[in-house]
């Protein structure tokens, strides 16, 4: 019975413990998400202001709804998806418009005005997205209002609320220009995450901590994966956008850091397979190896921070120039592991020292050869 008890207590405990994360995680997403509303609710506010007073549409339902759906889709994404999506939305309405004032509304008449609105935005070269928002409005005109009594003021409803979300999203694409930074800060603190979870597993010796290392290799791997996408996000908007021109220099730095991010990954991917050997094999890793391993983690903590800001790390040459100086004073042990895991960290300090803005050749020279 007492078993029973503290088993009962345990599962509640843990119930409590999962119902707060989820709780964090859910207001951290509305968080991250507080921003898109906000524009999105105002933008469509405005858009329907402006068709209903000045143009005096009873119903402009097309006008907010357009400027959500551009909107939403502009933010955190590629301006393009945004003007496409736009196309789509104000193509399908003039068409369903159109359709509805010569044939009315009904079965026959939304298949094939679905299939006329997809087919003509087929043929003059859209993607996907434009061509199923053609499909999409062009029925929602038929199915809301069946009936031409509105003309043409539907498409044009769409066409205030698409443009005028056009025009939010080049004023204020906060988004797109922040994502790359906080990505490439999610991989260097993925990376610092890694070596001081492997130093800490030398450290006690520990095989099942330094295999589980490797998991969170995979885990930074997959961040460094969508950092291609933010940056050319980010690079979209400064190229559409004439209030961000000048971030222009930010958005291109940026862009260029997947090479050294990739490279850092790889490196810490065989040195945290060497440390799993090490401990496997029983091989000895000098103390000052570890320590070193911490510090390059401390570094990369730093960066992360930088990025997080939306900086370029310069600042962090003087800690990594540090650990370089300091890797070739260091006596080489008769343990493969333990010299491949000092190589790997001065290949790392060199891939680190990209990040701040040197070109490779120039950092490859700030690490000292070995004495």
């Amino acid at each position: 019975m007492r078993q029973l008890e503290l088993r009962a207590f345990d599962l509640s405990e843990r119930t409590i413990r999962r119902g707060e994360a989820s709780a964090v995680r859910r207001i951290e997403r509305w968080r991250q998400r507080a921003f898109l509303i906000a524009q999105c609710s105002v933008t469509a506010g405005v858009a329907w202001l402006i068709a209903s007073l000045l143009l005096g549409h009873e119903v402009p339902y097309f006008a907010a709804a357009a400027a959500i759906l551009v909107l939403g889709m502009a933010y955190g994404q590629r301006l393009r998806r945004g003007v496409d999506v736009a196309i789509g939305v104000t193509l399908g309405v003039l068409l369903g418009d159109l359709w509805l004032v010569l044939f009315g509304a009904g079965v026959w008449q939304v298949v094939l005005v679905c299939a006329i609105a997809m087919s003509i935005a087929t043929l003059v070269g859209a993607g996907p997205l434009i061509t199923t928002q053609a499909g999409t409005n062009s029925i929602a005109v038929l199915v809301m209002a069946p009936g031409p009594i509105y003309g043409f003021d539907r498409w044009v409803d769409a066409a205030i609320g698409s443009t005028l979300a056009l025009l939010v999203a080049t004023v204020a694409p906060s988004a797109p220009l922040r994502k790359p930074g906080e990505v490439a800060g999610r991989v260097v603190a993925g990376i610092a995450d890694t070596l001081e979870a492997a130093a800490d597993a030398l450290a006690a010796k520990d095989e099942h901590a330094a295999s589980a290392v490797l998991d969170r290799v995979q885990a930074t791997e997959k961040d460094l994966a969508t950092f291609d996408v933010a940056a050319a996000e980010g690079l979209d908007v400064v190229r559409y956008s004439p209030f961000r021109r000048r971030e222009l220099g930010l958005a291109v730095a940026l862009s260029g850091l997947h090479q050294p991010l990739d490279s850092a990954v790889r490196n810490l991917r065989v040195l945290v397979r060497r440390c799993v050997v090490a401990i496997w094999r029983g091989e000895e890793v000098p103390v000052a190896y570890q320590d070193l391993v911490q510090r390059l983690a401390k570094a990369c903590r730093f960066i992360a921070h930088e990025f997080s800001e939306h900086r370029l790390p310069k600042t962090a040459k003087d800690p990594l120039r540090e650990i370089a100086e300091a890797t070739p004073h260091l006596q080489l042990t008769h343990s493969i592991s333990a010299i491949v895991i000092l190589a790997q960290i001065r290949s790392m300090v060199a891939d680190l020292m990209e990040l701040t803005g040197m070109e490779y050749v120039e950092a490859r020279e700030l690490i000292p050869d070995m004495d």
